[in-house]
């Protein structure tokens, strides 16, 4: 029997390791080998909106943060969303990421989770995140495009994952990248040599919206849906 898109996603999950050596001070989050309910809950979800072969377009944000991502294993789903926007059993630690909050309000504003995940999969140009201990000692977010030497010591990760993702049965025609700036110019630079896809379309984070543009919300949403109806 073929394997569905949900098959793949999983199965490219469980194989998600880093071997490589990071800069010091950095650690990487992987939720998928750290947490033993990671595999199970995330896996609920793609089986629930991916249990079947069609391809899909590929969101690139740009790498998971503690509260989204690296609770639930969903790229921009917090344990809220999760459970309330897409209606799957969650009894860990709540979480609130604004990022998740907005790229659910898209989602809504799309047609709700069943047509959006029709059609598109989110993950990030880094599939791993990082942490870094802030001078106060707390663990904060860290971005594999925060320092040089980060950004060497993962880029050949980087490669393989986003080619690993495009075997799931990915549209390459167009693939969206959440966040101007870096992320855009990393991911264009990647594109330009190894030609992953034919068109790149670039909308500003959704955590750069929450954050400075709050009261223009809607004017994002309405330029995320415009975007997203390119794809075909």
């Amino acid at each position: 029997m073929q394997d569905t898109f949900a098959d793949k996603v999983i199965q490219f999950n469980k194989s998600l390791h880093f071997t490589g050596v990071l800069p010091a001070g950095i650690r990487i989050m992987n939720p998928f080998r750290e947490d033993e309910k990671i595999i199970p809950l995330a896996s609920a979800f793609y089986q629930k909106f991916y249990a079947d072969n069609n391809p899909r377009y590929m969101i690139l944000g740009i790498n998971p943060g503690r509260f989204g991502g690296g609770v639930t294993g969903v790229p921009f789903t917090d344990s809220k969303r999760l459970k309330n926007e897409c209606d799957i059993a969650y009894t860990g630690k709540e979480t609130h990421e604004p990022s998740s909050v907005f790229v659910y309000e898209v989602i809504k504003a799309y047609g709700g989770v069943k047509e959006f995940y029709q059609k598109f999969y989110i993950n990030s140009i880094c599939p791993l995140g990082f942490t870094a201990t802030a001078k106060t000692g707390k663990e904060v977010n860290y971005n594999y495009y925060d320092s040089r030497e980060l950004t060497a010591a993962v880029s050949n990760f980087i490669i393989q994952s986003i080619q690993a993702q495009i075997a799931l049965g990915i549209n390459t025609d167009i693939c969206f990248c959440f966040g101007t700036g870096k992320n855009e110019k990393f991911l264009r630079q990647l594109n330009a040599t190894h030609k992953f896809f034919e068109n790149i379309v670039v909308l500003e984070h959704p955590r750069f919206v929450m954050q400075y543009k709050a009261r223009s919300k809607e004017v994002y949403i309405n330029k995320y849906l415009e975007a997203f109806n390119q794809a075909g």
